[in-house]
């Protein structure tokens, strides 16, 4: 038999509960199972907040039970079918009536006792079980709600009660014993005192619940089901390195939960551990995932150290004085007095003098902790033997975990040689003789700083590897390759990215290594490598199957574009300087973003539009954002930007297209920059990541060239109607500059149409004194409708253009 528990988050809503039912049926497929369930995801809180409010005579309480009432109706609605629901609705509310009634007579008589708190706390588990319930017997007949007060009893201490562990046992065995039922679901938290009270089993209480079942029936193995992937290395909020661990022991598990790793409540861990039932802790959204096996002998895969934990909001206590040493029970004393006024003890340390003693408290008891042990050695204070109690605010504590650390020497040393290195400073520190945790008080702003630096001497091998297959070997893709070369150590020291370049191609040959080809000599070994296609370029990138796998796309080559797809559903990513497949037609356009989306491929192409400015991006924060654009205006071709900056009466039109090209401004056909295609691509690409459905086609493109140079039949014959038609170029420059003009080839962006071609721009713009090869982007968006978000900057060029390319990569590599 096995045990599930699903804990609040799993059974928030509608949505979440479908996937538990889900979980539930394939499970009881195998065996019988035992289902515990938490009350709906926030539920506690809001019970809790309504009897607090009615005590405190505030009749907000009242607003507080209707949005509890309305969360169960909803899920209700949306689980039953609309007869069933009905039904299920009127017991629903016939229990929040008694609710009801509990709360009016706290706001009636202003006591809200922990009895009274036991049975209002209870309503959660309660409610969410019995609509849980009825939902599962929709497509499972052979399931029964089990009420856990009628199995789990406890002394009277409400709130926190303790189990009566032999009748308790008893009453689960014996209960499972004559069920036959595939599933059962059970409230978790809820139980019963001997005098028939409703008793709650106290923080994480869903959990020992699930825990003791487990262990009254020997249970094969207990589920703890959440919203995360197991226990993690790290807190993953703050350490995106951080991954779950895939097998740990009891006690370390116990020490990562006791330093707050809030999957497992370490209560949890006695009734299984001394059964040896594994616990295994698992995501509700992702049923798949591997999770966290706990269990006694687990396998270690990752080192001496397990995980690093941490626990926010710790105050530190220090009672110090000479008069402390060689007496003794000052130790016992400053227990006791911690004890009698409930205030927990999170860690210790004491110096080998006696001289001091220091304990971590949680920073709410602070306060209180202060004046009760001032109270208690208020004589030897007015002695001056020891001082008033000193307590430091702002504090937290950071955890080494590892059962096999006390194997491996200087695991001490690493961890605070990392914090000193970080600039961590150490308040306090505490190991026991084991040295399976080694704790650190620090201050709470250098939590994460702490948690990182410790990650990464610890579990150095989560630097991040990318495996590049790059396509395109000319001017841009050689540069690209130098600039990885350069920035390797870099990346891997700062941004834990080790970038390989594992495969590259030119149009007839390519060369792979899975190690990582040596960029000194590149060059070399593809003038020797294998012939090449596009098909088998991919099949080898497909066959090698490495992670983080990223094809890069320096072409502009069409059948090149067409291979995205294949790679995409290998779950390879993308980054493309080839503008074709954004710019075809828009149902393959909006095909290649789907499939990345499906996937999980990235399909990164910022050098599309600006080669190295940050023209996608931005537009896609803003769009991310909840802006949207009205106006888009731009000169995006840097090739015919520096054209018409350097086109004047001193210089023909001629020469400086073919200066252009020399200097690999333009296309080796410059008929690509002229014509205006290439602009219309980049508007295109700009309006579609705006949001809107455009085609090519769709786009206005008046011609600034004389129909002879359009018809040309070679590159050749081009340049001699540059020549030929001199007078016409001229005439172009001669009215702009009687109009004390420039001239632009601008694209615009307007009203879901657009358009390019060469004006004239005056004084008063934003183009007028664009220089050089510069773009210029101006976004007019809701949030910018009059003064534009303007970039500006080089837009073409091999440099610019590589490292546009790199920024992708290394975008890629942070996500």
């Amino acid at each position: 038999m096995k045990v599930l528990k699903f804990g609040g988050t799993s059974v928030a809503n509608a949505e979440n509960i479908t996937k538990v039912i889900n979980i539930a049926k394939s499970e009881a497929q195998k065996q019988r199972i035992a289902v515990v369930v938490s009350a709906f995801g926030g539920i506690t809180d809001q019970l809790l907040k309504a009897g607090e409010l009615a005590t405190q005579k505030d009749l907000s309480y009242v607003d507080t039970f209707e949005a509890i009432k309305a969360r169960h109706i909803e899920a209700c609605k949306l689980l039953l079918p609309k007869k069933k629901s009905e039904l299920v609705i009127l017991k629903v509310k016939d229990e929040l009536k008694t609710l009801y009634d509990l709360l009016q007579g706290i706001y009636l008589i202003n006591e809200f006792s922990d009895k009274t708190k036991d049975k209002i706390l209870s309503y959660g588990e309660l409610l969410s079980s019995y609509i849980i319930s009825e939902a599962l017997k929709e497509s499972e007949t052979s399931s029964t709600l089990k009420d856990s007060r009628t199995l789990i009893i406890t002394d009277a201490n409400h709130t926190q009660a303790n189990v009566k562990v032999e009748t308790t046992n008893k009453n689960i065995k014996d209960y499972f014993d004559e069920s036959d039922e595939k599933i059962t679901l059970l409230p978790g938290f809820v139980s019963k005192s001997d005098t028939n009270d409703t008793t709650t089993l106290g923080r994480g209480g869903s959990d020992y619940t699930a825990a003791l079942i487990a262990a009254a029936v020997d249970a094969s193995i207990l589920e703890i089901w959440t919203d995360v992937s197991g226990m993690f290395t790290a807190n993953p909020k703050l350490v995106r390195q951080a991954f779950p661990i895939e097998e740990i022991s009891y006690q370390e598990a116990m020490e990562l939960s006791h330093f707050g790793a809030k999957v497992l409540y370490p209560p949890t861990v006695q009734p299984t551990l001394q059964k040896k039932i594994p616990i295994y802790i698992k995501n509700t959204f992702e049923p798949e995932a591997e999770g966290t096996l706990i269990s006694k002998n687990p396998k270690s895969k990752n080192g001496p150290v397990k995980g690093i934990s941490h626990v926010e909001n710790i105050a530190l206590l220090t009672l110090e004085g000479n008069g402390m040493v060689g007496v003794p029970g000052f130790s016992k004393r400053l227990f006791s007095v911690l004890s009698l006024n409930q205030i927990n003890v999170v860690l210790i340390t004491q110096a080998s003098s006696e001289h001091s003693i220091c304990v971590g408290v949680f920073s709410d008891d602070a306060k209180k902790a202060k004046q009760v042990v001032d109270e208690e050695f208020a004589y030897e204070i007015s002695l001056k033997k020891i001082k008033p109690l000193l307590v430091e605010g702002d504090l937290a504590i950071i955890a080494v975990v590892g059962d096999n650390m006390k194997n491996h020497q200087g695991i001490s040393g690493r961890m605070f040689r990392a914090l000193g290195q970080n600039n961590v400073n150490v308040r306090a520190i505490a190991q026991g003789a084991s040295e399976r945790n080694i704790s650190a008080v620090i201050a709470h702003k250098d939590i994460k700083k702490a948690l990182v630096s410790l990650h990464n001497i610890f579990f150095e091998k989560q630097i991040k590897t990318l495996n590049l297959f790059i396509v395109g070997l000319g001017n841009v893709g050689g540069i690209l390759l130098k600039q990885i070369k350069k920035q390797q150590a870099h990346l891997r020291e700062h941004l834990l990215l080790n970038i390989r370049v594992v495969g590259i191609s030119n149009s007839k040959k390519m060369v792979f290594n899975t190690q990582g080809i040596d960029l000194r000599d590149w060059k070399s070994q593809i003038d020797t490598g294998t012939d090449r296609t596009h098909e088998s370029f991919f099949e080898t990138v497909k066959s090698l199957n490495l992670s983080n796998s990223i094809f890069i796309d320096i072409t502009a080559n069409e059948e090149v574009a067409n291979t995205y797809t294949n790679y995409f559903e290998e779950s390879i990513s993308v980054i493309a300087c080839n503008k074709i497949a954004c710019s075809s037609s828009y149902s393959a356009y909006k095909t290649l973003k789907e499939l990345s989306k499906k996937y999980g491929a990235s399909f990164l192409f910022e050098t599309n539009v600006g080669a190295g400015l940050p023209v996608i991006n931005t537009l896609n924060n803003l769009i991310n954002s909840g802006d949207e654009v009205t106006s888009i205006q731009a000169v995006l071709s840097g090739s015919l930007n520096f054209i018409f900056n350097n086109f004047n009466h001193n210089n023909s039109f001629h020469d400086i297209v073919k200066q252009a090209q020399e200097e690999g401004y333009t296309e080796p056909d410059p008929r690509i920059d002229l014509s205006g295609v290439d602009v219309a691509r980049k508007i295109l690409i700009l309006a579609r990541e705006s949001g809107f459905k455009i085609d090519l086609n769709d786009i206005e493109n008046k011609s600034f060239l004389p129909e002879e140079s359009i018809k040309a039949d070679s590159v050749s014959d081009f340049y001699d109607t540059l020549k030929t038609k001199a007078l016409h170029f001229e005439g172009l420059y001669a009215s702009a500059d009687q109009n004390n003009c420039q001239l632009k080839y601008v694209a615009e962006f307007n009203n879901g149409k657009a358009k390019v071609g060469l004006r004239e721009v005056d004084k008063d713009h934003p183009f007028y004194n664009l220089k050089g090869k510069d773009n210029i982007v101006l976004f007019y968006t809701n949030r910018y409708p009059e003064q534009p978000l303007i970039i500006k900057g080089a837009g073409a060029g091999a440099e610019v253009t590589a490292s546009g390319l790199f920024a992708d990569i290394i975008t890629l590599g942070k996500n």
